[in-house]
């Protein structure tokens, strides 16, 4: 039997740090004599009420180290959860959306997706824009840990792997999960703050040079603007670029920088096969855009590596008329944001470390085929990879296909034409960001969407921050017994 107060209390902790959050929005808007302070104070007493609740009612079940199966319940209680508290400001102050985009656009703050379903960024109060760009931040800094300390203890996808490299933080390791939490806070804050400055030294005002950064470095997508970076292409582009990739590469990498060693971050195979597939998408598509049309070189250049970083990177910025790209850039888009970025960050996909194991196994089987007596185990970085992880890799990568097509399939039934809804569900499933598809073209926003299918975009949105596996393994009747 699954001891539920652990979650619940951890959880009631979660919700009274958003509600600290919420009155940093606040306090914006009331120092601008703005009245949608008021909502967005309520919202923060609402939730920091019924956080403290629940804590207080659930402290004494926190024991020892959480087991596997609170470790599965307390991530999906997380993101599924947190949502509905941080919908509270978009509900009761401007832009009053109802529940369904409310938890829509909190949801993809909180897993870093940047899709939205509001138009009008420009004219919106300062601390609502600021709240998105809180709830990228959180969401990334959450992801990092999920992803540095859950998942590999989880055995999702194939991330068990990461064991071997000794962060396995459950158990009697915790006093090392305080220490590796409080590194990556300093590394994180301190890549918004600079990323923050850099912003503000090319022109951008105080909100835009904030909310970008911690957009960026989340690699969540959220902008203050509807135009995106279009508002400053040039350097701005340049710029959005280097701290969205940044903020898409592996996260522990920075805290061993951080301890003196940058060996790592250079010799890791997944890192440099990122910049290659990165290199090669942003080069293919800046020669082809290029040939195609009338632009100089310089811009087609520029266009092409915001985009493709955005993509890749599953961010969700973009610039110039990307979204209206077509053909052979349409493609390379779709694939590089189905790869995505490097395990073990805030970017989405299934990952460059996934689709180096994929290749590799697709590599030994071939040569099965050819030499069947010769015995050729699967190794990466010079580590054999064990049957499990591959097992759990190959379950993983044909789920997240199978959901792709099963998804697209349910929301064609909604009344969504077929290209929208593939690259919606793309969007969301890679936690990627961007729209393609007549839908989308009058605004660049999911708006246009009937509820139904923003409902599957929501949950699209979910599977892929969690890994597809966490969230199924759920409606098991075996995992609570």
């Amino acid at each position: 039997m699954v001891d539920f107060r652990p979650t619940a209390y951890v959880f009631g902790r979660i919700l009274i740090v958003l509600a600290i959050l919420m009155l940093a929005p606040a306090i914006v808007d009331w120092s601008a004599g703005n009245a949608n302070a008021v909502p967005i104070f309520f919202s923060a007493g609402i939730t920091g009420g019924v956080g403290g609740l629940i804590a207080l009612a659930s402290v004494n079940g926190l024991k020892g180290a959480f087991d596997i199966r609170q470790a599965y319940l307390l991530t999906a209680v997380i993101w599924f959860g947190v949502p509905v508290f941080g919908a509270l400001p978009f509900m009761l102050g401007v832009p009053r959306l109802h529940f369904t985009e409310a938890y829509f656009e909190a949801v993809s703050g909180i897993t870093t997706t940047g899709a939205t379903v509001i138009y009008g960024l420009d004219s919106m109060p300062a601390g609502m824009n600021l709240w998105r760009g809180l709830l990228n931040a959180a969401g990334g800094l959450g992801i990092a840990f999920v992803a540095m300390i859950f998942l590999p203890v989880m055995r999702v996808g194939g991330m068990q792997f990461f064991r071997t490299e000794g962060f396995d933080t459950f158990g009697k390791a915790v006093p090392r999960a305080t220490d590796l939490a409080k590194q990556l806070l300093g590394v994180y804050l301190g890549l918004i703050v600079i990323a923050a400055l850099t912003f503000a030294a090319i022109g951008m005002n105080a909100l835009d040079a904030t909310v970008h950064a911690m957009a960026a470095i989340a690699t969540g997508g959220f902008s203050p603007r509807d135009a995106s970076f279009n508002e400053y292409a040039g350097a701005g582009e340049y710029l959005g670029a280097l701290f969205m990739f940044l903020g898409s590469l592996p996260y522990v990498r920075y805290v061993q920088m951080m301890n003196g060693d940058t060996r790592p971050l250079w010799r890791d195979s997944q890192v440099r096969a990122y910049v290659k597939v990165l290199g090669l998408a942003v080069g293919t598509v800046t020669l082809w855009r290029w040939w195609t049309s009338d632009m100089g070189f310089e811009d087609t250049f520029r266009e092409a590596l915001f985009n493709m970083t955005s993509i890749m990177s599953s961010t969700g910025f973009f610039s110039g008329s990307f979204p209206v790209w077509g053909g052979y850039m349409l493609v390379v888009a779709f694939l590089v944001g189905m790869i995505g970025a490097c395990s073990g960050s805030s970017a989405a996909g299934l990952t460059i470390f996934r689709a180096q194991l994929v290749w590799a196994a697709l590599i030994q089987h071939v040569r099965r085929i050819i030499l069947p007596g010769r015995v050729a185990p699967v190794k990466y970085e010079g580590r054999t990879v064990e049957q499990d992880v591959l097992d759990a890799l190959i379950l993983y990568v044909s789920g997240f296909v199978l959901t792709l097509g099963v998804l697209t399939v349910a929301m064609t039934l909604t009344g969504v034409d077929i290209t929208s809804s593939l690259f919606a569900v793309w969007t969301a499933l890679g936690n990627i960001g961007y729209g393609f598809g007549p839908l989308v073209e009058r605004t660049g926003t999911f708006v246009d969407f009937p509820d139904a299918a923003k409902w599957i975009m929501t949950l699209s949105m979910l599977l892929g921050r969690l890994g597809l596996l966490a969230i199924f393994v759920l409606v098991l009747p075996s995992f609570w017994r």
